[in-house]
């Protein structure tokens, strides 16, 4: 049985890639070498950090005042690492809550400064996303979540801010074109959109570092790891490498404008479907809902069990929705062909006759 990988993260790889990143584990680069087992100081494992992090910066169309790093920890360690760079106890930073990721943020945030919350859709649960707030003219930055993986919300332009932006792209990095440059700092975990579990990259303006007063950890300083070019210590080999294959795969692809291409006609077959089928609801609302996690439920709650049997029946994985949430969840992200929306849909319809 074909299987239909929606899983909402670690998600689906491209196919080359994975064949790829097979073959070198067995033998990287003809070097008589695995992938698992060079050394991280080598040129050959150096080429591959540099070629990754240049992709990255040619892909987000960035100048040299930014710098990227491949680093370890997920991105829930940027929840803390990035106050800890940028934020000084008598200092405010200004957060967005739009869902379970913001809200660990502001939490991780409060320990180094004070985390002043300028907007908030919790009133709603999380079903939309705030625009035309404000954001004091003293905050040191505005951090919110590009996307909601759990929630299904999206923001489709970025804030207008007189501060830094900080953004959480970890489910929507490199699906789609967006200027780049509005933000001071990016940050995603690999596992979604750009590759294998275990790094995230970070995308910082070089301009905004080395201001604040308290001391660093050097693990944890982001001008070391500059310094260091992502190397001060030895950094997830295999993880960076599958990012880089990743990467390449979408340059060659079509780069950003065809994933954006892409996102769009699978997520609006998805939406359009759940809007046709009465059976169906989305509670996001419609100018927020999310290309890469399609949030939706059963009207009858009591559909939603033999729902979730007959998509496993007919291989469809990863769908159930996020434990908080409930109802079902279908992920999108590049690699996911259309042809697996296709049937997801046809499986929707199906289930709805008989229903």
């Amino acid at each position: 049985m074909k299987k239909h990988n929606f899983n909402s993260g670690p998600s689906i790889l491209p196919k080359s890639v994975m064949q790829q990143a097979a073959e070198a584990v067995i033998e990287f680069n003809n070097t008589g070498l695995s992938i698992l087992e060079i050394g991280h100081r080598t040129s050959f494992f150096m080429e591959v950090m540099e070629e990754a992090r240049a992709l990255v910066k040619e892909l987000m169309q960035l100048d040299d005042s930014y710098d990227v790093l491949f680093l370890h920890g997920g991105a829930t360690t940027q929840f803390m690492q990035i106050p800890m760079n940028l934020l000084d106890s008598d200092e405010t930073a200004a957060y967005c809550d739009d869902g379970v990721w913001g809200s660990k943020a502001i939490k991780e945030a409060s320990l180094f400064g004070k985390a002043s919350v300028v907007a908030s859709s919790k009133d709603k649960g999380y079903t939309y996303i705030n625009k035309g707030f404000s954001v004091p003219a003293d905050a040191k930055y505005l951090h919110i979540t590009s996307n909601n993986t759990v929630e299904g919300t999206q923001y489709f332009a970025a804030p207008d801010v007189s501060v830094p932006l900080i953004a959480d792209m970890s489910s929507d990095i490199f699906s789609r074109q967006l200027d780049f440059s509005k933000y001071s700092l990016i940050y995603a975990g690999a596992q979604k959109n750009m590759g294998a579990a275990g790094v995230n990259v970070v995308v910082v303006k070089k301009e905004i570092l080395g201001k604040i007063k308290r001391p660093i950890p050097a693990i944890m300083d982001y001008q070391k790891h500059i310094e260091a070019g992502s190397l001060m210590n030895t950094p997830p080999v295999f993880a960076v490498y599958v990012a880089l294959l990743t990467l390449r795969w979408i340059k060659a692809s079509g780069g950003l404008a065809e994933m954006e291409r892409s996102s769009i006609e699978k997520s609006s077959l998805l939406y359009n479907t759940i809007d046709a089928l009465p059976q169906f609801t989305c509670k996001v609302a419609v100018e927020d809902r999310s290309r890469m996690n399609a949030v939706f439920f059963l009207n009858d709650s009591s559909l939603e069990a033999p729902f979730l049997d007959l998509c496993k029946q007919e291989g469809m994985v990863g769908v159930k929705g996020y434990r908080t949430v409930g109802g079902i969840r279908v992920s999108m992200y590049n690699a996911l062909p259309l042809e697996s929306v296709v049937a997801f849909t046809d499986l929707m319809k199906h289930f709805a006759e008989k229903k």
